[in-house]
């Protein structure tokens, strides 16, 4: 269980939770990748400063509810990004935890993921990801599930671009700050390189 700060820290700061579900990975059998992954593609998708808190788990179900409640209701998570365990196997529970603790599902960010997916493997339909957001007194936060492969993560988070840098699908990042905005977070922008962030006009700062 670690915390990083990517940015000096503030009472307002953003605050991102990352957890990798691996059985293997949590208990030494390999390097963990999924953390690096996500933790590289932060630094140079997001502009904001922001505090990251990082876990480690393996595929159990009671462990992963009690992992995403503790980043949302204890560290005070606005988004928080797991990566691992969904899949159709026994062990991948990471959907059923997520739907668990959420009080509000956001299957758009699952199908975007799939559709993203599709491009490179007919499997993708196996895949299970989705998004909730938990409510409590006082604060909210987005969960997000994520594919278990580096290449994947960047490509579901960032979109699929074209050799002249056109984007041909639409990554999901691109909705994220304008949802964490909905549920009371703090103003995320990025860089439009990595992930180009779409609000509404009347949503925008520092425009006339």
């Amino acid at each position: 269980m670690t915390s990083n700060t990517a940015a000096p820290a503030a009472d307002d700061a953003l605050v991102i939770g990352l957890v990798s579900i691996s059985d293997r990975a949590s208990g030494g059998v390999y390097q963990d990748l999924g953390l690096p992954a996500l933790q590289d593609w932060l630094a140079r998708a997001l502009s904001t400063p922001y505090r990251v808190e990082t876990r480690l788990i393996a595929d159990e179900r009671a462990q992963i509810e009690a992992t995403l409640t503790e980043l949302a209701d204890t560290a005070r998570c606005h988004l928080i990004l797991t990566t691992g365990g969904t899949g159709p196997a026994r062990r991948d529970v990471t959907p059923e935890a997520t739907l668990a603790v959420g009080t509000k599902q956001m299957p758009g960010f699952g199908e975007q993921m799939r559709q993203i997916s599709l491009h490179f493997v007919p499997t993708a339909i196996l895949s299970r990801q989705t998004a909730v957001i938990r409510e409590s007194a006082g604060h909210a936060a987005l969960i997000l599930n994520l594919p278990g492969q580096p290449k994947a993560i960047a490509e579901t988070l960032g979109g699929l671009k074209d050799g002249d840098g056109r984007q041909i699908v639409g990554g999901i990042f691109a909705a994220v700050p304008y949802c964490i905005d909905l549920i009371g977070g703090p103003y995320m922008e990025t860089d439009p390189a990595v992930s180009l962030t779409f609000r509404p006009k009347s949503a925008l700062r520092g425009t006339a």
